[in-house]
């Protein structure tokens, strides 16, 4: 609780504790002092005393600081803003730099697929095994495929077994007796399986602007599935707001990096760095500590949870943010 309050609370207190004693003692000296060794009347020289005890003493100082901070606090809750702690509410000023995560912060974080290129196999069980797998996770790209199958009535989900999610890559299930993949394009070049014709697909796709996932079995990519989502209206005055206070802004996104990078150009966002683990993160955000000091972090995800709790100040999405990355930041938007 002590580390939560905010510095200038916690040097009045330590102020109070040597200064307080200190009034005290002088007080007693102008009420003894006088009259013993100089033998004036004790009243006058008391009532002195007690007056300076009254004008000296630091209790409007030490009740007024917690006060401050209470109300700072209580009129960012009524704006939809929790700060857990006097010391995140101070620390603000001394930003220097903030990093973002680009789905769900900097976009709506409710993407639409936008395109099917099929490279093998029957493209109806590619269909099917894609939902499948989507299905199983909470990300909001598999959100956009399960949204987007669900209007074809024909299609059957198949049943799952063994299903795992890989952190910062995608998704994986044991399907019949074949094991089938979900995710990004680091994800297929780990496997292995990344051929000419996935190439040519991403490239397209990414160079566009869009996120593409690729659904592949144990051998060979089957089909690539691009989604699209819009920036959040309020993005761009942020970001402007921002500048004009003299914060740096950043982007860290485990999207590919030509997505990254136009979507950072459209906002007006300093810097942008795409294809980043969890790790990779808080990599970015200690180099950052290292360069500026002071940095703050939003995100929403359970992989920028590493980066939200390095950051001087970690700022969740609390509509669209995950339990994991609300527990471990120190400000939650609750209005997104």
């Amino acid at each position: 609780a002590q580390g939560s309050r905010a510095p200038t609370q916690r040097f009045v207190d330590s102020f109070a504790k040597i200064y307080t004693p200190i009034v005290f003692i002088v007080a007693l000296g102008v009420a003894v002092v006088p009259p013993l060794l100089f033998g004036l009347a004790w009243m006058p020289w008391i009532n002195k005393a007690l007056v300076l005890l009254v004008i000296a003493c630091p209790c409007a100082l030490v009740v007024s600081t917690p006060v401050t901070v209470v109300s700072g606090l209580a009129a960012a809750a009524k704006a939809g803003i929790l700060i857990k702690g006097g010391v995140y509410l101070e620390e603000g000023r001394k930003l220097k730099s903030l990093a973002l995560d680009k789905t769900g912060t900097i976009t709506q974080g409710k993407p639409v697929v936008t395109d099917i290129v099929y490279l093998s196999g029957d493209e109806s069980q590619a269909i099917t095994i894609a939902a499948t797998l989507a299905g199983r996770s909470d990300h909001p790209v598999s959100a956009a495929l399960r949204n987007h199958f669900k209007s074809q009535s024909t299609l059957v989900l198949e049943e799952v077994a063994d299903f795992e999610a890989i952190t910062g890559r995608g998704v994986k299930g044991r399907i019949g007796n074949q094991w089938y993949y979900l995710g990004n394009h680091r994800l297929v070049e780990e496997l292995g399986i990344c051929n000419e014709a996935t190439e040519v697909a991403l490239n397209k796709l990414e160079a566009e602007g869009k996120t593409a996932v690729i659904i592949s079995n144990e051998t060979a990519p089957l089909a690539v599935i691009a989604v699209a989502d819009t920036v959040r209206e309020s993005s761009r005055q942020a970001i402007v707001e921002l500048h004009a206070l003299g914060i740096r802004t950043l982007m860290l996104t485990g999207d590919n990096d030509l997505t990254a990078k136009a979507i950072a150009k459209s906002v007006g966002i300093d810097d942008a760095r795409g294809n980043l683990l969890p790790e990779d993160k808080l990599s970015v955000i200690n180099e950052e500590l290292g360069k500026y000091g002071t940095v703050g972090m939003v995100g929403d995800g359970i992989n920028d949870a590493p980066a939200l709790a390095k950051s001087s100040i970690g700022f969740a999405m609390g509509a669209a943010g995950t339990d994991t990355a609300l527990e471990t930041a120190d400000v939650a938007l609750m209005d997104d």
